[in-house]
């Protein structure tokens, strides 16, 4: 460890999203500041975000978009108000970067790569004098029992009466997050509520949908069969893979999914694979197609609907012989059809745990931070921004806009100059 201190009016820990937000609206503050990251490069899973795309935000009004969130989302109230959708793509501008929101609800920078991002922010904190340092874990948060001093590195000490954690959660961890900002907050004394996987495909218990695995079926609605939480539920676009299922209903939803697992071992799901259709709706349609074409068998009606390696599935569940008219098949077997077309039953049954968890869902307890500043409550000095905190949304760029409005507020609140 070197000898000679430096001394800082800020030190961040982790240059992600958060991280480097805080550290540009620190420094245009005139505030001297130091970006660590453990990583030889900064920004590693933003500039993995949304495949490389990188989703920043989206249009929602910030009611709307808190509500996605559950019953933390409120904690963001001050947070949005200060950078919510629109002043991120006016920040954004500022520095470079014009965004666009092609379907009018998701936004991303116009050259949809997010190495555009990073480079720009880069550049602006270089042209405000951060210091930007990689290949720097910080292993502990030094204080004088009341505020914080400063942080030791693997390989060197530093000094600041201000330090933000924006380490990120434990997604990813090829990407960084490895959960050290979790031990830093506990060592200071700060609870952390138990931290699940979440944003990630899931496995099924059922081996049909390895059969099914060339289609995506949109507009696919997901609910849980355990009483207590039926009221949770999901739309989106589904994939069936080799053991299991992904796509954007089931990223969404395995938020809610992988604490049940925990909890149950096993969840039992049905799924609406016709875009929300009842069984009137079904008999409907298959009515007007018999009236159509009379001479339409089971399986080509049900084509009418989904993709051929599910019609197949569902008759194969149902018990009907797919080469025969459905007025031909049994009443049971065809009632059973229709309600497998409402509701498909699957078991859950696992994950890839963290490795393959796109966020964490958990974190530092929201009752110790300040929400008007992100400062900690515990140790003063001190302030979480991001992923690290016991927020997390679904996909459609709710995790970044929260990862920037908090990371803004953060840096915004320090007044150390």
């Amino acid at each position: 460890m070197n000898n000679t201190v430096k001394r800082f009016n800020l030190i961040i820990i982790g240059a992600g999203a958060s991280g480097m937000v805080s550290a540009i609206v620190s420094a245009r503050m005139g505030n001297s500041v130091l970006l660590l990251e453990k990583l030889p490069k900064i920004g590693a899973k933003l500039k993995a975000s949304g495949g490389g795309r990188c989703n920043l935000t989206n249009t929602l009004p910030n009611d709307e978009f808190m509500s996605r969130f559950g019953k933390n989302g409120r904690f963001m109230t001050p947070a949005l108000d200060r950078l919510d959708h629109r002043g991120l793509i006016s920040f954004l501008a500022d520095i470079g970067v014009e965004c666009h929101a092609p379907d009018g609800y998701r936004v991303f920078p116009t050259t949809h790569d997010s190495s555009t991002i990073i480079d720009a922010m880069v550049q602006e904190m270089k042209s405000l004098g951060v210091e930007i340092l990689n290949n720097q874990k910080v292993e502990s948060i030094i204080s004088d029992g009341t505020k914080a001093i400063g942080v030791d590195t693997t390989i060197d000490r530093f000094e600041a009466d201000n330090i933000i954690v924006a380490s990120g959660g434990l997604g990813y961890p090829t990407l960084g997050s490895t959960g050290d900002g979790y031990n830093i907050a506990k060592s200071i004394g700060h609870n952390i509520s138990k931290l699940y996987p979440a944003m990630m495909p899931l496995s099924t218990k059922d081996e049909w949908v390895s059969r099914c695995r060339a289609d995506t079926i949109a507009k696919v609605t997901m609910r849980v069969d355990i009483k207590k939480y039926k009221k949770m539920t999901a739309i989106g676009d589904l994939i069936f893979t080799k053991n299991g299922i992904r796509g954007p209903v089931v990223l969404d939803f395995s938020r809610e999914i992988t604490p049940l697992l925990d909890k149950f071992g096993e969840v039992p799901i049905s799924i609406n694979l016709t875009k929300g259709m009842n069984e009137e709706q079904i008999r409907r349609h298959f009515k007007d197609k018999l009236s159509q074409n009379p001479h339409i068998n089971t399986i080509q009606l049900l084509e009418t609907l989904l993709p051929n390696p599910i019609s197949l599935v569902l008759c194969e569940l149902s018990n009907t012989e797919p080469n025969i008219s459905i007025n031909k098949q049994s009443g049971e077997a065809r009632d059973k059809l229709i309600s497998l077309l409402v509701w498909t039953p699957l078991i859950i049954d696992g994950h890839d745990g963290f490795s393959k968890a796109m966020i964490t869902r958990g974190g530092i307890s929201l009752k110790e931070i300040d929400p008007y500043t992100m400062q900690s409550k515990v140790l003063k000095g001190v302030y979480f921004a991001g992923e690290v905190i016991d927020i997390d949304g679904p996909c459609g760029g709710y995790n970044l806009q929260w990862a920037f409005a908090s990371g803004y507020l953060a840096g915004l609140s320090l007044d150390t100059v």
